[in-house]
């Protein structure tokens, strides 16, 4: 059995970025991989997915953007190399091709098995992010006949693997307003399934949405500064789309575009998709979200003396009325389904008493209630912007440094 003080569980952004930090604190550790670095971004992303953030933000710890297109969206490849060379450059201790089946705590901290051997451990973060398993309802999935063929925003690649027909995507967030929109510019008819939705535009006043966000401090608010942080931990992803034109893509520009909007998927009956009649009603609540967030932005740039275009409004979101409450399934109506309802965290290696009753692991600002326990990329970790690229670095450095001080406070022995 191999010892050392820090397992790293996954590769991705937070993985690297926390393998930086606590290089930088002279902490021995190790990075364990399932597949290659940047795992996902090589095989669970579709075709023409960039990144919703722009170039800039594309940040990590003794990293920044080095390329010439700093207002542009890196797409999954990119990214993918961008990482791999990140991991080349920080030297990190990744050992790839080792997927692990367990972690248990033990007298002084853990054991952590693998496919390929185990690891004894004083500390361990997950840093396997929030988006490992796609989240599909159950109840509904059950009721959809034998010949429609469902996929998830992850299997998902391009409109040329779906059968013919008509397609109907479930979840109107980032990935399933991408996706719709990608769909119905390649011919085929799209219904979109609408429920809670973060509508912004892509950009404002002459810059980024993102820009302003960042700039504002939005981006920077603290897991202990929200009044509700369950509730901001399960915000829908914001309506963005990453593109050469800078595109606002929002139900507006899908309705505009032949996407037959529908309110959310309620179920099957009669091999009938059943469609709840709240589609007006999220959209009001969309748009006044919207609207508070444009005055907050607006407030912040006359404080802080911002030259830029001057404010204005968007238009409100205009759903068919009376929205459609129904759409036959197979039978030359839907043929296919796209589950864009999100994602989960796979933990099911980790066999630690950290859970709630719904299997969420509890945790306060990353930090576990087993010492020495870390997780790292779930929502709103410690900041607004967790989840995004430009989120672990100060998450990583902050964790790592409380890693650090639990390692201190340890009695002293061999690490390996």
């Amino acid at each position: 059995m191999r010892h050392t003080s820090a397992v790293v569980v996954g590769a991705g952004h937070c993985g690297l970025a926390m393998s930086r930090c606590l290089a930088a604190r002279s902490v021995d550790h190790v990075v364990l991989e399932r597949g290659d670095v940047a795992h996902s971004w090589r095989t669970r992303r579709w075709d023409s997915l960039r990144l919703l953030t722009p170039n800039w933000m594309t940040r990590l710890p003794g990293y920044a953007y080095r390329g010439d297109d700093p207002d542009g969206y890196l797409g999954a490849p990119e990214v993918a190399r961008l990482l791999a060379d990140y991991a080349a450059e920080s030297a990190a201790p990744v050992v790839t091709g080792t997927t692990v089946t367990s972690t248990r705590a033990e007298a002084g901290g853990y054991v952590v098995r693998t496919d390929r051997g185990s690891w004894r451990t004083r500390t361990v973060v997950v840093a396997t992010g929030a988006t490992a398993v796609a989240a599909v309802p159950a109840r509904l999935a059950q009721g959809v006949p034998a010949e429609v063929v469902t996929v998830t925003a992850a299997d998902y690649r391009n409109p040329d693997r779906l059968p013919p027909g008509g397609v109907l995507v479930v979840g109107a967030s980032a990935s399933g307003v991408q996706i719709a929109e990608e769909l119905q510019r390649s011919g085929r008819p799209v219904t979109l399934a609408v429920g809670e939705h973060v509508r912004v535009p892509r950009t404002y006043r002459g810059r980024d949405i993102l820009w302003w966000m960042d700039a504002s401090g939005l981006l920077d608010e603290r897991w202990d500064q929200v009044p509700d942080l369950l509730r901001a931990r399960n915000l829908p992803s914001m309506q963005l789309v990453g593109s050469p034109q800078r595109t606002t893509l929002d139900l507006n520009a899908l309705a505009a575009l032949g996407v037959r909007l529908v309110g959310r998927f309620a179920g099957v009956r009669d091999r009938t998709a059943q469609f709840a009649g709240s589609l007006p009603g999220v959209c009001t609540l969309a748009d006044l979200k919207l609207g508070r967030l444009l005055d907050t932005l607006d407030a912040w740039a006359e404080r802080a003396g911002t030259a830029a275009e001057p404010p204005h409004r968007f238009a409100p979101t205009a759903p068919p009325v009376p929205a459609a409450l129904s759409a036959r399934l197979g039978d030359g109506g839907i043929a296919t389904i796209v589950w864009a309802t999100g994602y989960r965290p796979d933990l099911s290696f980790l066999e630690v008493d950290v859970f709630d009753r719904r299997g969420a692991v509890v945790h306060d600002g990353g930090v576990t209630a087993s010492p020495g326990l870390y997780v790292l990329g779930l929502p709103f970790l410690r900041r607004r912007k967790s989840t995004l690229i430009d989120g672990a670095a100060a998450d990583a450095d902050e964790l790592a440094e409380h890693l650090l001080g639990h390692l201190d406070a340890l009695p002293r022995r061999r690490a390996g």
